[in-house]
């Protein structure tokens, strides 16, 4: 097993693949993808780094294996349990919240449950008006989309995160406000949180959260990528 806060190398087109269907949990991920990070942080925060085996796999050069022996769709994440495979992010942190020991990241009062609900099932959403503002003017047309996030956060006072404490909507969302937050200072030197005292908090916060903390992107990798997808083209005109 790797020393603590240290990534072992992702798999490629000549990595050989692990024992599949040997009774051990694994979860595939990338390390750069903001859907196999929420699962990440679940897997954490419940504290099953013993319980489940980390498969980091290179996007960019992805093993022929992957698709043809473990999932057929070829994205992370994917978790293997029980002799099956299952996928989509959002079905996996709840998964991996219900079937598996360690805190419930589901809370208990019926009215943040229901909340929690509202939130995630807006979050597609979210971010397709967020990549939208990408074509025209991001800071002045993605504002909205971060009031929304102001605003949801106001709804629960015993805690900063979306539900006070920290959940599975916080799982769903941390990874895109971190990249939100890289790619606004970076790329567009506009600051997400100003004027919105609430996110400033939330970021601080999750940041001190020790699940969240190794499944981080790194900043600069992050904004080259970006520029690379989303600015090739140049501005939209």
């Amino acid at each position: 097993m790797a020393a603590a806060g240290v990534r072992i190398p992702p798999l490629t087109s000549t990595s050989n693949p692990p024992p599949l269907f040997d009774g051990t949990t694994r979860l595939y991920i990338s390390y750069t993808c903001p859907y196999a990070q929420r699962v990440w942080i679940v897997m954490n925060y419940k504290g099953l780094q013993g319980k489940i085996q980390l498969v980091p796999i290179d996007l960019l050069n992805r093993p022929a294996w992957y698709k043809e022996k473990v999932y057929p769709e070829n994205k992370v994440p994917s978790l293997e349990h029980n002799g099956k495979v299952l996928g989509e992010s959002l079905d996996l942190i709840k998964y991996v919240d219900a079937n598996f020991e360690g805190p419930s990241l589901v809370p208990s009062d019926p009215a943040k449950r229901e909340f929690g609900e509202q939130l995630i099932s807006h979050i597609d959403s979210f971010m397709k008006d967020i990549y939208a503002s990408f074509k025209g003017d991001p800071v002045q047309q993605a504002g909205a989309s971060f009031d929304y996030l102001e605003n949801a956060l106001g709804k629960f006072e015993d805690g900063p995160f979306f539900l006070g404490q920290f959940s599975l909507v916080d799982a769903a969302f941390a990874p895109f406000v971190e990249r939100l937050q890289i790619t606004f200072s970076e790329v567009y030197k506009y600051d997400i949180t100003s004027r919105r005292p609430k996110l400033a908090t939330y970021i601080e916060e999750l940041n001190k959260i020790d699940a969240y903390k190794p499944t981080k992107v790194d900043p600069q990798e992050f904004v080259e990528v970006f520029k690379k997808w989303f600015l090739v083209n140049g501005p939209a005109k």
